[in-house]
C-alpha cells in the first residue's frame, strides 16, 4: 500500500530519537550537521567547552566568521582568532572573514538533502531550499548538538503551500516569500514547518528557493522545507557535489494540517514596508517614494544569480545622483565568479559601492542609513533601529526592484525598466574551498587563544522557590530581539563579554531598564503578542538572567526565545486571560509562590499582584524536561546534574 506520508515526517522520522510526532508534543531529533557564526558562536563555543567533550559528534560542524567582520578594535579580530583555534581542536571546519555569509555558503558547500541542520542562527532555515530540515536555534542548544546530543523541540504543524504557474518577468522568489508573509503574517508561522510542493516547485531553482526558506523565518516558521529533485541535482552537480543529491518528496496525497495556494502566475513586484516584514503591499501601490540608499546583498539575495540580473539591469547605466548603491555578494564563490565574468566591472562602472561578502548591513554593521532616511534593501528584516539609524525607514524587496530603484530614485516597480534580462544558473560554478580551514586530525596540542575581551561563561542559580519581582518593564505585541538587545558595530563585538553586553539590555525602548534592574536585583517582564521574535541570538535571554530576570509574563511567544528563556532557566508564561495583561502596570510587584511544586503539579501558575492586591493565572506549558532545565536554572546546570 502507498504512503501518505509528507516530506517533513519522512525526515524528521529518520532522526527521531525521543518522542511522538503529534502536533504540540515534545520530540527530540539527531543532528547531522551545525552551524555557528561569530555573533552567537563565541558564546556557543565556551558552552561547548564547558560540556568536556574532546571533539564534536556531528558529520559535519561549521563556523563561520561573517558578522563581526568589521575590525574597529581589537574585539572582532580577537574573537576570530578564539574561534579558528577552537575549531582546530574540537574537529569543526572554519570559514574565514571574507569567505562568505553562513547561510549562503553553508548551501554552496555544505547542505545535502534529506539531512538535519541545527544552527545559531535563525536564517539556517536557508538550507530547506535544498531539502534539508534546517533549523535555527540557541547556541546553547547547538553547544549540545555539536556534542551528540539531540535537539528537542514541540512538534510542530506542517502547512503545504502548493505552488501553480509560474514567475513572470520581473517578478522574484522573493515576491514568492513576501506574498507568504502577507497571508500569513510574522507570527502566523509559530509552532508550524512550511513544505512547498506543486508544479510550481520545478520552475524555481536552488537559490531562489534559498530565497524563500531563509524568509520563512520571519514567518515564525520553525523552519521550511522544498523537496530534493533534478533542480536539486543539478544545483549540487554544479557545485561538484552530485554524490550529495538524494530524491525527496512528499508520498502522492500525503496528508498536511493546513494548506495554502499561490499561484506564482499572478504574483507581482512586492515591497516590506517599516517596520515588520509582513506589512507587505504591491509596489505599485506604495511608490513612487524617494529612495536616498540601496543594499543589494544578506543571506536572503545574495547568490551568483541574483547578482548577475542585478549587474544586467545596471550595465551601460549610472546609479541615480541621490542615491547611494551597495553590493554585498553573499560568498566569495560569488564574488570571484562575478571578478571573472566582467559583472562586477558592470556594477563599479554604474556607481555600486562594493561591500565584502558579509551579512554587514543587514545587522547594522556599516553602510547605515542617514537620519529619517529610506533604504531599500534585499534583506529579510526591517525591524526598527536595526540598520544602524533609529530613524530611517526600511523597506525590502528583490534584487530586480531594489536595482530599479538604484536608478530610479524612487520605489519603483521593476517592470517599468523594460525588458528582462535572463540570468540562469552556470553549469558549473567555481569551487575552490582555500578559505575554509579543515579541523586539525589531532587536536590535543591546539591551544585555544582568548582575548581580554572574552569574559568567563556565566551562569544562572537555581530558581528560587518564591518567585517574586518588580514588572522591570511592559512592552507591547512584535518585541524582537533586536528591541531586547540590539545588534550593529558597537554591541556586537560584545557577543563574548556578557557583563558588557548587559549594559544595553533594552536600550532602545527604554534607556534607564539596566540601572533600574540593577537596583531592584532584577524582576520580571511583562510582553505582548509573539514576544522575542527575530533573531536566534541567545544573548536576549542571557543578558537579562546577568541582570537578575527570573520569569517574563507574555500573551504568546516567538519559538527561539521562548526555548532560550529555558535554557538560561528564565520562566516563560502566558496570560490564560489577554485581559490580564492590561491589568498589570510597570512597576507592579508580582509573585508566584512555590513555583517548583505548583510548576510540577500542573500547567496553571497563579500570579498575585501585591500592588494591586489581585491575582491571575498564567500558563507555563513546559515538558517535564524543560521544568526540570528552568527549576536547575538552565541547561547547563541541568546538564551538569544529569552528569553527577
Amino acid at each position: 500500500m502507498m504512503g501518505t506520508t509528507n516530506l517533513v515526517r519522512k525526515i524528521l522520522g529518520t532522526h527521531l530519537v525521543e518522542g511522538e510526532m503529534a502536533a504540540g508534543k515534545e520530540i527530540a531529533i539527531r543532528i547531522d550537521q551545525t552551524l555557528i557564526q561569530d555573533a552567537t558562536g563565541t558564546m556557543a563555543s565556551l558552552q561547548f567547552e564547558a560540556m568536556g567533550v574532546p571533539r564534536v559528534r556531528t558529520e559535519v560542524s561549521v563556523c563561520y566568521a561573517d558578522h563581526n567582520t568589521l575590525q574597529t578594535g581589537f574585539e572582532n579580530p580577537d574573537d576570530h582568532r578564539f574561534l579558528q583555534t577552537l575549531s582546530a581542536k574540537y574537529g569543526i571546519h572554519f570559514s574565514r572573514p571574507g569567505n562568505g555569509i553562513c547561510h549562503q555558503v553553508h548551501l554552496e558547500r555544505f547542505g545535502v538533502p534529506g539531512r538535519t541542520l541545527l544552527g545559531a542562527d535563525s536564517h539556517t532555515t536557508t538550507g530547506g531550499g535544498v531539502g534539508m530540515i534546517a533549523i535555527g536555534a540557541g547556541g546553547l542548544d547547538v553547544a549540545v548538538a555539536m556534542g551528540g546530543g539531540p535537539f528537542y523541540l514541540a512538534m510542530p504543524k506542517v502547512v503545504q503551500v502548493n505552488l501553480t504557474g509560474r514567475l513572470r518577468p520581473w517578478v522574484a522568489a522573493k515576491d514568492v516569500i513576501l506574498e507568504l508573509l502577507r497571508i500569513m503574517t510574522v507570527k502566523g508561522g509559530v509552532g508550524r514547518i512550511i513544505e512547498y510542493a506543486g508544479p510550481g516547485v520545478a520552475t524555481l531553482s536552488v537559490p531562489e528557493r534559498a530565497t524563500i526558506t531563509n524568509m520563512g523565518a520571519e514567518l515564525g516558521a520553525t523552519t521550511s522545507v522544498f523537496p530534493s529533485d533534478e533542480r536539486t541535482r543539478e544545483f549540487l552537480k554544479a557545485q561538484g557535489r552530485e554524490k550529495d543529491w538524494v530524491g525527496l518528496k512528499a508520498d502522492p496525497g500525503a496528508t498536511y494540517d493546513e494548506t495554502i495556494e499561490i499561484d506564482l502566475s499572478e504574483l507581482e513586484p512586492l515591497v516590506a514596508q517599516p517596520h515588520m516584514p509582513d506589512r507587505v503591499a504591491k509596489i505599485k501601490d506604495v511608490g513612487p517614494i524617494k529612495v536616498d540608499q540601496v543594499m543589494i546583498g544578506s543571506c536572503t539575495n545574495s547568490s551568483y544569480v541574483d547578482m548577475m540580473r542585478v549587474a544586467a539591469v545596471l550595465r551601460g547605466k549610472t546609479v541615480h545622483p541621490t542615491v547611494s548603491l551597495a553590493i554585498a555578494p553573499g560568498s566569495k564563490q560569488v564574488l570571484t565568479m562575478l571578478a571573472q565574468n566582467g559583472a562586477l566591472a558592470d556594477l563599479i562602472a554604474a556607481g555600486a559601492r562594493v561591500l565584502e561578502s558579509a551579512c554587514g548591513p543587514c545587522v547594522g554593521v556599516g553602510f547605515s542609513p542617514n537620519s529619517g532616511g529610506v533604504s531599500v534593501r534585499t534583506n529579510n528584516r526591517n525591524f526598527e533601529g536595526r540598520s544602524g539609524t533609529a530613524d530611517a525607514k526600511i523597506y525590502l524587496v528583490s534584487p530586480e526592484s531594489a536595482a530599479a530603484a538604484a536608478l530610479t530614485g524612487v520605489l519603483t516597480d521593476p517592470r517599468e525598466l523594460g525588458d528582462y534580462p535572463e540570468v540562469s544558473l552556470p553549469q558549473s560554478f567555481l569551487v575552490n574551498d582555500n578559505m575554509v580551514v579543515p579541523p586539525t586530525a589531532e587536536s590535543s596540542d591546539v591551544a585555544v587563544l582568548r582575548g581580554p575581551n572574552i569574559a568567563p561563561l556565566p551562569l544562572n542559580t537555581e530558581l528560587p522557590g518564591t518567585v517574586e519581582g518588580t514588572v522591570l518593564l511592559k512592552v507591547g505585541d512584535n518585541i524582537t530581539t533586536d528591541h531586547i538587545l540590539p545588534a550593529g558595530a558597537k554591541i556586537l563585538p560584545l557577543r563574548s563579554n556578557i557583563p558588557k553586553i548587559s549594559e544595553h539590555v533594552f536600550e532602545a525602548v527604554d534607556p534607564t531598564f539596566v540601572r533600574r534592574a540593577k537596583e531592584e536585583g532584577g524582576g520580571l517582564i511583562v510582553g505582548g503578542i509573539n514576544y522575542g521574535q527575530g533573531s536566534s541570538r541567545e544573548h536576549a535571554a542571557l543578558a537579562p538572567m546577568h541582570l537578575g530576570v527570573k520569569a517574563v509574563v507574555a500573551k504568546s511567544f516567538a519559538r527561539i526565545h521562548r526555548a532560550n528563556l529555558v535554557n538560561f532557566g528564565i520562566l516563560p508564561l502566558t496570560f490564560v486571560k489577554e485581559a490580564d495583561y492590561d491589568a498589570v502596570a510597570q512597576g507592579d510587584r508580582l509573585t508566584i509562590e512555590e513555583v517548583g511544586a505548583r510548576v510540577r503539579a500542573g500547567d496553571l501558575l497563579t500570579v498575585k499582584n501585591l500592588t494591586k492586591g489581585t491575582s491571575f493565572e498564567a500558563r507555563h506549558g513546559l515538558s517535564g524536561r524543560e521544568i526540570d532545565i528552568v527549576l536547575a536554572g538552565g541547561l547547563l546546570n541541568y546538564t551538569r546534574k544529569q552528569a553527577n
